[in-house]
């Protein structure tokens, strides 16, 4: 079996586990610039499962081209379900890739008035 080309792990460090629930988007542009532009297009939806993941956000088949890549984390959605409120409705992650690997994976550390992100294995 496959993994997705990109995948995310969230954790909520305020509670110290997974964040389930959490609903993901990826989008791409060819350049920074359109990037910057808002001139993204979405390829990928998902929500974390109970381990904080979502293992199938794109198909294991899908190529990864250069270009500029944003991980949206919508961090409002998860805490409403906890009926908190985040000062982060939500987390954009981008990152630039002048030649595709096989797997990027972008962690997601969250609490409701912080969060940090790394580039994974």
């Amino acid at each position: 079996m496959g993994v997705s080309p990109i995948t995310s792990h969230v954790l909520d460090a305020a509670r110290g586990s997974p964040a389930q629930g959490v609903p993901i988007t990826i989008s791409y542009a060819p350049t920074s610039q359109a990037a910057t532009a808002g001139q993204s297009t979405v390829i990928a939806r998902g929500v974390t499962n109970n381990d904080g993941r979502c293992p199938a956000l794109l198909e294991p088949s899908y190529v990864l081209k250069a270009g500029v890549y944003t991980v949206r984390f919508d961090t409002k959605t998860y805490f409403a379900l906890h009926g908190e409120k985040s000062f982060y409705p939500f987390v954009d992650v981008a990152f630039e890739i002048d030649q595709a690997a096989p797997h990027y994976h972008i962690p997601l550390n969250l609490a409701p008035f912080s969060y940090t992100t790394y580039r994974g294995s």
